[in-house]
């Protein structure tokens, strides 16, 4: 703690900055809603104020021009009303806790220091001149995460500036009052770093500005990785540490990068309402936010049916006696493989000299354009032509064909015959369209005259229809446009490529399988794995493990359609990526660098990559020279009885460090039956619930269990208990029963672990989800075990009941 009078100073000087933030707010408050009400004005009053006159070539001109200038002005007000209220926004936001640090620094050559003052805003005095309050983005703010009291320096765009830091202190401020202040040679101390850790965990992940630690920091100022990747364990803070990064990002180059050109990819739908408000509460907009999932349903054929990661976890936890099991591990494996990826290349190459497949155009139950006829089109073309190029001649052939087809057609006896059953509206298209010179008139009038023409064979000597031919014409015209319309934009759409059937193709036998690819090495079982690939195929089905496979073939057939806009990617929990889906991102954001956290130690899905070893594919998708990586060991969500505890559920955990944060020790519960352990269970939430934890998870191994589990605990008499499934949109606080692949990402007061026992976690692949699990307790751990518990635990770190 400090001395008395410096307490004084600085309640102080904080009175007096809270009053100036209150004298910028009620200035803002008036221009914000004058601005808001012009902005609102204007946009109803906008046609008004424009005199709209085409009658000849000056007065379209003029009324452009009116247009034209009356949106520049509601554009104007727009952008003055936007930055009035961000403004006002961020004085709202420092009016509560206006700065959380200070450093004091005095600069080589300089007689005095500057007391430089840091918060989530800058605030500036009214001269424009002295700055009150530093924003944690600021280059001079890094002094604060970097270093400690003594030599110091920090980088800006015109170089490095050296000095010396005379003072490092800490503050929590709440309402405007000092609440504590410390001077510190840390990053930020022990004592206040257990306050922030030690609150409840909310429904929303909270900005860390104020508790950023220097390895942090490292990873959200790297402004030149092109691939950065941070191996963190559990509760280092990985997500935060991105969150700020894309706060870090907008700020610096908040002149040519906006959030909706940056993309994260989450682990499920339910992780993106829980990280929603981090950027929001840094006063920036939140960037676009998806799973990878979404996307492959997007970007791949409708008509077929994709399983989820979720779906693919449930059959290897839960099928292990099925005759195909192990033939699907294999596959699940090889085809997240880097081999594969090659092989699927050396596919594209082979398609390149024969193979192709396409479907017939058929129309009318009789072939237009064979699938033969194509596949001569295609390798017409000169061979040393890409693939994806080869097949845009293809279609522009197929669409003129198409166009020669269309007007052959129109002398068919079908479309005389439809003739006869065109509608009203239908004909005053055509009428309308030959007579458009002739002004308004009233059609309806002329319906049965021309009706009768056309059932009359149109007799060209009546006088009074000179347009009878060219009628005809268009009509047929249009009968037939109108049905050759859809075989175009199947064209459009690429659907003349068997897709399915190329992607089957590469299944059929392993001889087939070695000349088209040029591998040599599969797995075992590789027979079973072709067989059940071509069979989900037959039912329009698709694994996971092939769903990114088939769509990285599908663009080197068709052409990657690539996102120019988007210009850096973050993946969360990035070791459950397969090399495929790195490189797919690679290619669909060619212009963007990538940002890859996530903890092998938590790879519970087998298409698992590895971050952080040097021989780690993912080093090799940018290049060493243009990769960083950073390994974060300490772990701050849990209290250190249970890191000590999970740590030592894994082969090389010895290397995760805790933080000094002490707390009641893991507790498990045995009984003979589950009804037991379910009646102690109830209580023990209860218990937790009247110590105040509003956060608390049951955490099951499969979705199945958590239907059980929610089932049973409800006849115990939990009513307010909540199930969360693959399809919960958002995360709340309460009581909840969640698979462990579900929580991955989000953190609770206390955690139950339903059934700990050997019975449900025994194979060596399961010890990682059973570490995850674990891993969500911040406060409380309680493990439940019907007859022996799972030899994944050291029973040296917990208590017994």
């Amino acid at each position: 703690m400090i001395l008395d009078k410096d307490w004084k100073l600085d309640q102080e000087r904080l009175n007096r900055i809270t009053e100036k933030i209150q004298e910028r707010i009620a200035e803002l408050e008036p221009e914000v809603a004058d601005l808001q009400n012009q902005t609102g004005e204007i946009r109803k009053k906008f046609w008004e104020e424009v005199t709209v006159n085409t009658s000849t070539d000056e007065d379209f001109g003029e009324t452009y021009y009116s247009i034209k200038q009356q949106e520049a002005l509601l554009s104007e007000r727009e952008r003055s009303y936007q930055l009035r209220l961000q403004q006002w926004k961020s004085m709202k936001r420092l009016l509560q806790s206006p700065y959380f640090g200070r450093i004091d620094f005095r600069e080589d050559g300089m007689r005095s220091n500057e007391q430089v003052y840091i918060g989530v805003s800058s605030l500036v005095d009214t001269d424009f001149l002295n700055f009150l309050i530093y924003d944690w983005r600021t280059p001079i703010a890094s002094l604060y995460y970097d270093h400690s009291p003594g030599d110091a320096y920090y980088d800006t765009p015109g170089g490095r500036i050296t000095g010396t830091m005379e003072l490092k202190r800490q503050y929590q401020i709440s309402d405007g009052k000092l609440q504590n202040v410390i001077d510190t040679s840390v990053t930020i101390g022990d004592e206040l770093l257990q306050q922030v850790l030690g609150k409840s965990a909310g429904s929303q992940m909270k900005s860390i500005v104020a508790s950023i630690q220097k390895e942090q920091n490292t990873i959200i100022r790297d402004d030149k990785s092109h691939m950065l990747i941070v191996q963190g364990v559990a509760g280092s803070g990985k997500t935060s540490v991105a969150l700020q990064r894309v706060a870090y990002m907008l700020y610096k180059h908040r002149e040519r990068l906006k959030a909706d050109q940056i993309v994260l990819f989450s682990p499920n739908p339910m992780f993106n309402s829980y990280v929603s408000t981090v950027l929001p509460e840094l006063g920036e907009e939140n960037m676009q936010q998806t799973t990878f999932q979404e996307y492959l349903e997007y970007e791949i054929d409708s008509t077929l049916r994709l399983e989820d990661q979720f779906d693919q976890i449930e059959y290897v936890l839960l099928e292990q006696s099925t005759l195909e099991y192990e033939a699907r591990l294999r596959g699940i494996e090889y085809k997240a493989s880097v081999a594969f990826l090659k092989a699927i290349q050396n596919y594209a190459v082979w398609l390149g000299k024969e193979g192709m497949r396409f479907n017939s155009i058929r129309f009318q139950n009789r072939d237009l354009i064979t699938a033969k006829q194509m596949e001569a089109q295609f390798y017409s073309y000169d061979i040393s032509i890409s693939l994806a190029n080869r097949v845009s001649r293809l279609q522009e052939w197929l669409l003129k064909e198409l166009t020669l087809l269309e007007r052959k057609e129109r002398n068919k006896l079908w479309v005389q015959d439809e003739l006869n059953y065109l509608d009203k509206e239908q004909l005053a298209v055509v009428f309308n369209e030959l007579h458009k010179d002739k002004g308004v008139f009233d059609f309806a009038e002329q319906y049965e005259e021309i009706q009768e023409k056309l059932n009359n064979k149109r007799r060209r000597d009546e006088g009074d229809f000179d347009y009878a031919e060219r009628e005809e014409e268009l009509l047929l015209q249009m009968v037939v446009n109108k049905h050759f319309k859809p075989l175009k934009r199947c064209v459009k759409r690429m659907l003349f490529i068997d897709i399915d059937e190329l992607y089957a193709q590469l299944f059929d036998n392993f001889e087939a399988y070695k000349l088209m690819t040029n591998e040599t090495n599969v797995p075992e079982l590789w027979s079973t794995i072709c067989i059940l690939t071509k069979e989900k195929l037959r039912r329009l089905e698709l694994f996971y493990e092939d769903a990114t496979p088939y769509l990285y073939l599908k663009e080197l057939v068709e052409g990657i359609r690539t996102n120019t806009g988007v210009r850096h990617v973050f993946v969360d929990e990035g070791q459950d990526y397969s090399m495929f889906q790195y490189e797919f991102l690679k290619k669909l954001f060619p212009r963007a660098r990538m940002t890859v956290l996530g903890d092998f130690n938590q790879a519970i899905f087998y298409q698992a990559t590895e971050l952080y070893e040097a021989d780690s594919p993912l080093i090799q998708l940018y290049g060493e020279s243009n990769t960083n990586l950073f390994r974060l060991l300490r772990s701050y969500r849990s209290t250190q009885e249970i890191v000590e505890f999970t740590k030592s559920l894994l082969h090389g955990g010895e290397d995760i460090i805790p933080i000094k944060r002490t707390g009641a020790k893991p507790v498990l519960s045995c009984a003979d039956n589950r009804k037991e352990l379910t009646v102690r269970m109830v209580k023990d939430i209860e218990a937790l619930n009247s110590d105040g934890f509003a956060s608390i998870a049951v955490i099951t191994k499969t979705a199945a269990e958590s239907r059980e589990a929610f089932n049973l605990l409800t006849e115990q008499g939990c009513t307010s208990l909540r199930l969360i499934t693959k399809q919960t949109p958002t995360f709340e606080k309460g009581t909840m029963v969640i698979p462990a692949y579900l929580a991955k990402g989000v953190e609770f007061d206390a955690v139950l672990i339903y059934d700990a026992s050997s019975r449900m976690y025994h194979r060596e692949s399961e010890r990682k989800l059973f570490y995850t699990a674990c891993t969500r307790a911040m406060h409380r751990l309680l493990l439940y075990a019907t007859g022996k518990w799972t030899r994944f635990i050291n029973t040296d770190s917990i208590d017994y009941t």
